[in-house]
């Protein structure tokens, strides 16, 4: 059964997300544990989203988040106004002088190459994001008055904070009482979950998360991290996993949370930090949609490949497009993505599009 999307016509908003935005401090082919200078780059995995579907697919997003309002909350903003991310329902927070009611998450990462894997150091705690809770958020003017057509939120953001969880529970709640299509992107990481009661907790959580959900997305990990889903031969290393047992894991998803209209997953074997095959499945309308492997992807930066994908299959789903094309669309894109520097894409819609078509790296001019 197609997903119920509302008319752009009817709605402000192709797309909103809620989540947590940090600054990304980039040393470049360097270690941080070396680094003498650091680029600066906006990221979060939410933001990540609709960033990618602003930028690259022209769609009207807004994001919901909080930022300290200091010297560094203002650098923030100036890097996400680059993105063009609708900033009017970001909360801006008082700086009480030091940060120690609230500041702005850090995120130290290196890019990894060849046998050394990226590395991400996180710097988060106390974030005025973190600190958002059920109350703070006008849902009824976001969904009711203004409108939207799709919402997004994440793992990451709900594994801040018991608050934000609620919160994410609270805005899922609140866009399907409107009639928004819901996605969530299990994106675990298990160290925002270490202090918190690790992976037992992650799956409670979760699992209180999956009833609102119309789209759920993840990775390898995701689905038995944040879910609890065994998916044969998955090892501790994620070393290459036979799709079929990611198509029976898929299954038994369904089977567990009916509202689920269409899952997606990405697969990745990394054989080297800069060398990694790269595919997707969809899982809609009782069938299964697949891209063929990209073997030996080439990889500048894997960061926010994940994301990528993840606004390409939506920008797919708001334009009306099949399953089979919202796979191909998120896989090119978060390939795509993966090729420049810094958490969010720099590509283009005409450049997704070759890439689906097979067009090949020849220099264009």
């Amino acid at each position: 059964m197609p997903l119920r999307i509302k008319s752009p016509s009817e709605c402000r908003w192709d797309a909103v997300a809620l989540g947590e935005v940090m600054l990304r401090l980039d040393p470049g082919p360097g270690r941080i544990r070396t680094a003498r200078c650091f680029q600066a780059w906006e990221g979060g995995g939410e933001y990540n989203v609709v960033r990618g579907l602003r930028k690259c697919f022209g769609l009207r997003t807004a994001v919901v988040t909080a930022i300290v309002d200091n010297e560094v909350g203002r650098l923030l903003e100036d890097l996400m106004m680059q993105g063009g991310v609708d900033l009017s329902h970001v909360k801006w927070t008082a700086f009480d002088g030091i940060g120690r009611a609230a500041r702005i998450g850090l995120n130290f990462t290196e890019r990894g190459y060849g046998i050394r894997p990226a590395v991400g150091c996180s710097d988060r705690a106390y974030s005025a994001a973190s600190q958002l809770k059920p109350g703070d958020v006008d849902w009824k003017r976001i969904f009711g008055e203004e409108g939207a057509r799709w919402f997004h939120c994440g793992g990451i953001f709900a594994a801040l904070s018991p608050t934000t969880a609620e919160l994410t529970i609270e805005a899922m709640e609140a866009a399907k009482a409107a009639g928004t299509i819901v996605s969530f992107d299990l994106n675990f990481r298990p160290s925002l979950w270490k202090s918190q009661g690790g992976t037992q907790k992650a799956v409670e959580v979760n699992r209180r998360i999956a009833p609102l959900v119309d789209v759920m997305i993840g990775n390898e990990e995701d689905f038995t991290a944040a879910l609890g889903f065994q998916v044969p031969g998955l090892d501790e290393h994620l070393a290459e996993i036979d799709p079929a047992n990611f198509k029976k894991m898929i299954s038994e998803a369904i089977e567990k949370f009916p509202n689920f209209q269409l899952v997606a997953t990405t697969l990745r074997n990394a054989k080297t930090a800069t060398l990694n095959d790269w595919s997707a499945i969809v899982y809609a309308d009782g069938a299964f949609c697949e891209v063929p492997v990209r073997e030996n992807l080439e990889i500048f930066d894997r960061v926010g490949g994940g994301d990528s994908f993840a606004s390409g299959l939506i920008y797919a789903l708001l334009a009306d497009k099949s399953p089979q094309e919202a796979v191909e669309y998120g896989a090119a894109h978060g390939a795509l993505a993966m090729t420049t520097p810094g958490d969010t894409s720099m590509a283009t819609l005409k450049e997704v599009e070759a890439v689906m078509k097979g067009k090949g790296a020849r220099v264009v001019r």
